[in-house]
C-alpha cells in the first residue's frame, strides 16, 4: 500500500525536520510554514482570549503563566504522538503480507509499544523488514525522549538568566520598572551606576535576543510577579535611554546609545519572529506626564533639555521601538509600563505576602530606608 508509506515517511520526515528546527538548530527558521508556528497559534490564541476575561490579574496572570510549560510538554506529546501514527502507518503498508487481516489501530498500538520500547509482545512483527523497522522506531523512540529531556533544562536556564535580571530591577527601577523611577532613584549622584547598569542591560538584551530567537517559547513564560515581564523590563531600559539621548549631554548618554540599539534590536526582531507587525496605539507619555516626569528628575539632580529639537528627537525614538512593543505586548498578553507612575507603587522587595507593611495607597509604612542614589 503506497498511500499509507508515503503518509508515515512524510509524517516522520516533517516531525523530525521541525524537532530539529525547534531544539537544536540555534538561529531562527525564516520558513513561512511551520508546524510548531502552527500549533502555538492554535493553542495560544485562545488561551489568551480566555485570559482576557479574568478581571483580577493575580489569576489571570496565573492562568497565562501556565501555558508556557504546559505548551512546551503539549508539543512533544504531539510530536510523540505524530510518530507513533506514521510508523502505524508503515505496518499497515505492509500488512497484506504478514499481517493480514490487522486493522490500522493494531497497527498503530504496536507502533506505541514499539516506540516506547514496552516489548508486550502480543502483536509483533514477523519478517525481517518489520523486524528492521521496529528497531529503528524504538531506536528513534529512546533517542526522542532523551532530546526532550535534554531540552527542558536549557529552557529553563534561559528563563533563569532572564529572572535574574528583571528582578535586580526592583529597587532600582520600581516595581513595575519605570524610566521615572530608574534615573531618579540613581539621580546625578549615581550616574556611573546608572551608566553600568545601562552597560549591563545592553549584553543582557543581547542575551535575551539570542535565547528567544533560538527557543521562542521562552518569550511565553512570565515572571515570578505580576507586575513585572521581561518585556516590561525592556521598555522602561529603552524609555530611560531614549530620555538620556535627546535630554542630557554626559557620558551615560552615550552608554545609552548602545543600550538603545541592542534593546531596540531585540525587540524588532523578537516582532519578526512571532510575526508581529508594529502596532501605533496612545500615546505612553503626553505632556502632563512629561512635566511630572521633567520635575521628578529635576529633583534628582538630573536636569533634561526641554527644546523643540530635544521633544522631536525624543519623539523619533520613541517611534523607533514603541510600536514593536506594543506588537509584542498585544500578543503575549503583558501590560508595559508607563514613563511614569500615576502614584508611588511600593517595590515588590517592601512587600510580604505573610503580613501587610504598605498602606493601600502604595506607601510604605515600616521597613529599612534605603538610599535611592545607591550603585
Amino acid at each position: 500500500m503506497i498511500v499509507p508509506a508515503a503518509a508515515g515517511l512524510l509524517i516522520i520526515v516533517v516531525v523530525l525536520w521541525e524537532a530539529f528546527e525547534t531544539i537544536v538548530l540555534p538561529r531562527r527558521v525564516t520558513r513561512r510554514f511551520r508546524f510548531t508556528r502552527l500549533f502555538y497559534r492554535i493553542t495560544w490564541f485562545p488561551w489568551r482570549a480566555i485570559g482576557r476575561r479574568i478581571t483580577r490579574t493575580s489569576r489571570r496572570e496565573a492562568f497565562l503563566s501556565i501555558f508556557g510549560p504546559l505548551s512546551l510538554l503539549f508539543l512533544f506529546a504531539v510530536w510523540a504522538a505524530l510518530l507513533i501514527v506514521a510508523f502505524g502507518f508503515l505496518y499497515y503498508s505492509v500488512r497484506s503480507r504478514d499481517f493480514a487481516g490487522l486493522p490500522l489501530q493494531s497497527c498503530i498500538y504496536l507502533s506505541g509499544t514499539t516506540f516506547f520500547t514496552l516489548g508486550l509482545g502480543d502483536v509483533a512483527p514477523h519478517s525481517s523488514g518489520q523486524r528492521i523497522m521496529a528497531v529503528f522506531e524504538s531506536g528513534l523512540g529512546f533517542g526522542f525522549l532523551a532530546l526532550v529531556l535534554s531540552y527542558l533544562p536549557v529552557i529553563y536556564q534561559a528563563f533563569s538568566r532572564r529572572e535574574v535580571n528583571i528582578v535586580l530591577l526592583d529597587a532600582r527601577a520600581g516595581s513595575p520598572p519605570t524610566a521615572a523611577e530608574l534615573l531618579r532613584r540613581h539621580g546625578a549622584e549615581g550616574i556611573h551606576g546608572l551608566q553600568q547598569l545601562l552597560h549591563d542591560w545592553e549584553r543582557w538584551s543581547a542575551q535575551i535576543l539570542e535565547s528567544h530567537v533560538s527557543y521562542p517559547v521562552v518569550a511565553y513564560f512570565r515572571s515570578q510577579h505580576n507586575n513585572e515581564s521581561w518585556l516590561g523590563a525592556l521598555a522602561a531600559i529603552l524609555d530611560a535611554s531614549s530620555l538620556l539621548i535627546s535630554g542630557v549631554d554626559d557620558a551615560c548618554a552615550r552608554q545609552a546609545r548602545l543600550t538603545f540599539a541592542m534593546c531596540r534590536h531585540t525587540v524588532v526582531d523578537l516582532a519578526q519572529v512571532f510575526h508581529r507587525k508594529p502596532i501605533a496605539l496612545g500615546n505612553r507619555l503626553p505632556d502632563a506626564d512629561q512635566a511630572r516626569l521633567r520635575a521628578l528628575l529635576a529633583q534628582a539632580g538630573i536636569k533634561l533639555r526641554d527644546t523643540p529639537a530635544s521633544r522631536e528627537k525624543l519623539l523619533h525614538l520613541r517611534e523607533m521601538y514603541e510600536p514593536y512593543l506594543h506588537a509584542l505586548a498585544a500578543h503575549l498578553a503583558i501590560e508595559l509600563p508607563p514613563f511614569i507612575l500615576a502614584k508611588e507603587i511600593a517595590d515588590n522587595w517592601k512587600t510580604s505576602a505573610w503580613g501587610r507593611i504598605s498602606s493601600p495607597g502604595g506607601r510604605v509604612l515600616s521597613d529599612a530606608p534605603i538610599d535611592d542614589h545607591s550603585d
